[in-house]
C-alpha cells in the first residue's frame, strides 16, 4: 500500500481481530511485568522501560490462549511459518532515566533521539553487526496510552536499504560489521526525513518496513498511561532466507 512504500510504515484503523488478540494478550502481559524474576530479567533505565524480549507466552500461529492472531496486516504481507514469542515492550512514568551503565553520550541520545535504530543489528564490542535479518516490524498496542509513543522517521527505509544493499552485496548478511555506513545513513535520515510519533489505542496496530529508522519517545509530563504503564507487543519474524533481507 502506498503509506507502506512511501512512508517505511502504516498504521490500521482498530479492528475487532486485534482487539480480542490485544485484549487476551494485555492479561498475560500484566502477568508477567508483575512477576519478580522477569522484572528482574527486563527492567532497564532506571525500572522505566521492561524490554521483553521473546516474553509474550503466544504459540507458533500467534495466538494466545486460543485466541488467533489476525488484522488488517495479512492483506500487507505473507505471515511467516512461524510467529516467535513476542516482545512485551513496558514504558512508565519518568523513561528514559539514565542507568549506570549507560554513558552521558547514550543517555543524551535516547531522550534526543529517541534510541533511534534498525532492528536486528546488535552492538557487539562497539561495533554493529547484522544478526537478525527480520522480515518485518509488526506493534499491537495492548492498553489505551499517548506515552513514550513509537516514533518512526517517515522514508527512512528507503535510504537505510539502499546504503547497506551498497555495503553488503548479494551475499548473506549474518555476521557483516556495518558500524560505518549505519552511522554515516543514520545522521542522514536525522538530517532528511520528519519524524513521526505513532501512538495508539487497543485495536490498531502499525506495520514497519525493516529497515525503517524508529525509536520510542520520552515520557512527557502531560502523558497518560494506565497503572500498569504504556504497553505494546512487537512481533519480528526473521526472513525464511537472510539473503532475502535486502532484496525487494
Amino acid at each position: 500500500m502506498l503509506e507502506l512504500k512511501r512512508d517505511g510504515f502504516v498504521v490500521f484503523d482498530a479492528d475487532p481481530r486485534v482487539v480480542r488478540w490485544a485484549t487476551r494478550a494485555h492479561e498475560t502481559a500484566c502477568d508477567i511485568t508483575r512477576d519478580p524474576a522477569q522484572r528482574a530479567k527486563w527492567l532497564r533505565h532506571g525500572a522505566t522501560w521492561f524490554v521483553g524480549v521473546d516474553a509474550l507466552d503466544n504459540t507458533a500461529d500467534g495466538s494466545i490462549d486460543g485466541v488467533p492472531l489476525d488484522g488488517p496486516w495479512r492483506d500487507v504481507v505473507k505471515s511467516p511459518d512461524h510467529w516467535h514469542r513476542a516482545q512485551v515492550s513496558v514504558v512508565y512514568r519518568g523513561y528514559p532515566q539514565q542507568d549506570a551503565s549507560d554513558s552521558d553520550a547514550a543517555h543524551r541520545f535516547r531522550v534526543a533521539r529517541c534510541a533511534a535504530h534498525v532492528d536486528g543489528l546488535h552492538l557487539e564490542n562497539g561495533r554493529r553487526v547484522v544478526r537478525e535479518p527480520h522480515d518485518f516490524i509488526l506493534g499491537m498496542a495492548l492498553n489505551d496510552s499517548d506515552a513514550s509513543p513509537l516514533v518512526v522517521w517517515r522514508g527512512s527505509h528507503t535510504i537505510m536499504r539502499d546504503a547497506l544493499r551498497v555495503a553488503i552485496g548479494d551475499g548473506d548478511p549474518i555476521g557483516v560489521d556495518v558500524t560505518e555506513i549505519y552511522k554515516a545513513t543514520r545522521a542522514q535520515v536525522f538530517e532528511t526525513c520528519e519524524p513521526v510519533e505513532v501512538p495508539m489505542s487497543v485495536g490498531q496496530s502499525v506495520f514497519v518496513d525493516r529497515f525503517a529508522v524508529h525509536g520510542v519517545a520520552p515520557w512527557q509530563a502531560s502523558a497518560s498511561a494506565p497503572p500498569e504503564g504504556r504497553m505494546v507487543a512487537y512481533f519480528r519474524p526473521e526472513c525464511r532466507d537472510p539473503k532475502d533481507w535486502l532484496r525487494g
